[in-house]
């Protein structure tokens, strides 16, 4: 049986593009896990749905390796995020890549989604899942320098700085994922941390502490990043000393944390202090008809499991909203 912008099981061998001139049922903002499991779970409701999306996969194509999603003991990111996008493209609903969604706005009962590009969609509910993104080190020199030497993604970028002096500025997971990634191209890599001591995991820290080409600088601030055409040193300073210093260095990976992406909502979602979109145990956010999963909400433990089942809870609830409102 086929419905409007629905296929079941049918392979999408073409893009099949969201009609700006349909009530969708549902619309989905997003690329990462959360979306993905909104889509799939929406899909089989047989809802009439859209994804909107800057792409798929999100931060997720940054890391290099998955050693903790159920059913896989290892796998690389990207082939985690190619399962996924198969998974949802076999669905043959209406998908928009390289969207980047300005605003959301409530229309007579509905919502409104406008892109950056100008473009409009309409939909009786819509699951917000746009995750997070880098937080940025604003010191001199760290726009200038973005692709010049300066990098938030070492799945990209760790083959140019093969032997390299690298700086990486963080102490979390993200940062000694980084390191691990460094590593593998035999870089020389100083650790700058702002906070006394590091984040991360234990068993992250044993393995990259084993690394010989390695010093780690904790309670340290970087505070510019210099060079002519590209990254060539950095000044720190010790936060317990006050003594600053000027490192040589080929690059530098920025891992201090991330925001969430919740901008398009700001003016419709309630917000908790650092911008995540507060929802209850159902992805309910307080404007009836809009829910919102993953990372850009306020739950914790920011993980790619949790956010994937979130985006099925929230399809689930959108569904359950949409019967009980009798909007299908």
């Amino acid at each position: 049986m086929e419905f409007p912008g629905f296929i079941l099981n049918l392979p999408q061998t073409e893009a099949h593009k969201p009609d700006q001139g349909i009530l969708y049922d549902l619309l989905i903002v997003g690329g990462g896990p959360a979306a993905m499991s909104a889509v799939i779970y929406a899909a089989r409701k047989m809802l009439n749905c859209a994804l909107i999306t800057i792409d798929f996969g999100g931060l997720i194509r940054e890391t290099s390796e998955i050693e903790n999603y159920l059913g896989f003991q290892s796998i690389d990111a990207r082939d985690l995020v190619a399962r996924f996008e198969e998974h949802v493209r076999s669905f043959r609903i209406p998908v928009l890549t390289g969207a980047a969604v300005k605003e959301i706005r409530k229309q007579n009962g509905d919502f409104l989604l406008l892109t950056e590009s100008g473009q409009q969609f309409s939909g009786k509910t819509v699951i917000f899942a746009a995750g997070e993104g880098h937080r940025q080190l604003l010191i001199p020199g760290s726009k200038e320098f973005v692709g010049r030497g300066i990098s938030y993604c070492t799945t990209c970028d760790a083959p140019f700085f093969r032997e390299k002096k690298v700086v990486i500025a963080g102490g979390g997971n993200s940062a000694f994922t980084t390191a691990i990634d460094l590593m593998r191209v035999h870089a020389e890599i100083t650790m700058i941390n702002f906070a006394e001591d590091w984040q991360a995991d234990g068993t992250l820290q044993q393995r990259v502490k084993k690394y010989d080409r390695i010093q780690f600088l904790d309670h340290h601030e970087i505070l510019r990043i210099e060079g002519s055409k590209s990254v060539e040193s950095v000044v720190i300073k010790n936060r317990s000393t006050g003594q600053e210093v000027s490192i040589q260095v080929d690059g530098i990976f920025i891992e201090i944390g991330l925001v969430p992406n919740s901008g398009p909502v700001k003016n419709l979602a309630q917000l908790n202090r650092i911008g995540e979109v507060i929802i209850d145990c159902t992805c309910r956010t307080n404007i009836p008809g809009l829910f919102s999963a993953g990372d850009v909400t306020a739950i914790p433990h920011k993980q790619i499991i949790i956010s994937a089942g979130d985006g099925a809870k929230a399809a689930l609830s959108a569904y359950d909203y949409l019967i009980e409102t009798a909007k299908i």
